[in-house]
C-alpha cells in the first residue's frame, strides 16, 4: 500500500539518492513550503517528487522519481494524482510538466490527461516539451 507525505528534513538521504539537482538551501525551503513529496511503500520510501511555482503562479513538476525496483506499479501515477489534489485545494486550475521529446515520460503525462502545450530548445539539448492540465 502507498503513502504520501510532504518529505521532512529527516529525509534528505533518501531524497540526494535519488536527485543531485537540487541544492542543499534549497531542499531545506522545498520542506518548508511543503513542495515536496515522498511516496512509500510498507513505510520504505520509494519515491519523491518536487514542484515550483512557474511565473510565481503556475504549479510547475520539476522532478518525480521512482525507484527503479518500484517503476511500473502506479506509484508515479499516485504520487501526480496526489500533487494534482493539492493543488486543486490551493486553488491552482492548471498545472504544468515537462520532459524532453527523447524521453518516454511523455506518454505517462499523456495517459493522465495532459496535453502538449509548447517546448523550448537549448543549444546542444533535446528539446524540452511542456506540457499543462487544467485541474477539475
Amino acid at each position: 500500500m502507498a503513502h504520501i507525505r510532504y518529505a521532512t528534513e529527516d529525509d534528505r538521504a533518501f531524497w540526494y539518492s535519488l536527485d543531485e539537482h537540487l541544492s542543499k538551501s534549497d531542499y531545506s525551503n522545498k520542506v518548508k513550503n511543503k513542495q515536496c513529496y515522498i511516496i512509500e511503500s510498507e513505510d520504505e520510501p520509494v519515491g519523491i517528487l518536487r514542484y515550483s511555482l512557474f511565473w510565481d503562479q503556475i504549479p510547475f513538476l520539476n522532478l518525480i522519481f521512482i525507484t527503479d525496483e518500484y517503476q511500473m506499479q502506479g506509484f508515479g501515477e499516485k504520487l501526480i494524482r496526489k500533487w494534482e489534489s493539492d493543488m486543486r485545494l490551493h486553488g491552482y486550475t492548471n498545472v504544468l510538466v515537462s520532459t524532453q521529446v527523447d524521453e518516454k515520460a511523455q506518454f505517462f503525462y499523456r495517459k493522465l490527461g495532459y496535453k502538449d502545450c509548447g517546448c523550448l530548445i537549448l543549444e546542444g539539448q533535446s528539446m524540452e516539451m511542456f506540457m499543462s492540465k487544467l485541474l477539475k
